[in-house]
């Protein structure tokens, strides 16, 4: 079925759109074809206090990983104005979180991103629970199955379209153990960590496959979870 699905998909007639007529599209339409064309992305809550104490929550779908050691995350904003709340507690204070986002809160995180006052709490204003532990001093997403905490690094300023890179260092990590494989691997289907597409389509997953790491002279197999 899955084969004859995609042989209907090619047999149907292409759209191709030049520069021209991405530059001659409304603004609405551009921004939703543009952020649709590069597939599924991660999705997640960032976390962070104002140096006056206030929490926000803000969701993100451009956090994508750096490097394993040392451990770095990074993501990029968009041009401001408007201010960047979550942008300017990291800044101010060098900390922040990264919650993963399941089934049963997203569309409490979809609504983070209104344009909330600074003083108001995003946490409060969709519903979700600010959480502190470790001595970590950014609030977690408390419904968030996968948690990370994360310290500020570096910051780029990208001048092609005005947007901005916040590096940052992962120093704490809480996951379930039935989601913690021997070899490291993190199983987020088993989370129920979903993903997204363009600006507003959220989706499950299914996996496919684990495979073994490829190398020239061996075939690929199959790896278990465990």
């Amino acid at each position: 079925m899955l084969a004859l699905i995609l042989e209907i998909l090619l047999s149907m007639n292409n759209i191709f759109l030049h520069a021209e007529d991405l530059k001659a599209m409304s603004k609405e339409v551009r921004v939703h074809l543009i952020n649709s064309l590069g597939g599924f992305k991660s999705v997640a809550l960032l976390g962070t206090q104002s140096a006056k104490g206030n929490n926000n929550v803000a969701i993100f779908s451009s956090v994508f990983h750096l490097g394993a050691n040392p451990p770095l995350i990074a993501l990029v904003f968009r041009p401001s104005p408007p201010e960047r709340d979550t942008m300017r507690n990291i800044l101010e204070t060098g900390f922040y979180t990264i919650n993963h986002i399941t089934e049963t809160i997203y569309t409490k995180a979809h609504q983070t991103s209104a344009r909330y006052d600074a003083d108001i709490s995003e946490f409060e204003a969709v519903g979700l629970t600010p959480e502190f532990k470790e001595g970590f001093l950014a609030p977690f997403v408390k419904e968030s199955v996968i948690q990370l905490g994360i310290t500020f690094k570096e910051k780029f300023d990208i001048t092609i379209n005005n947007t901005t890179m916040i590096i940052g260092e992962i120093v704490q990590i809480h996951i379930p153990e039935s989601c913690y494989s021997v070899d490291g691997f993190v199983d987020i289907e088993k989370a129920n960590t979903i993903t997204c597409s363009g600006l507003d389509s959220y989706h499950k997953t299914v996996r496919l496959d684990r495979l073994s790491y490829a190398k020239p002279d061996k075939e690929v197999t199959s790896i278990p979870i465990r």
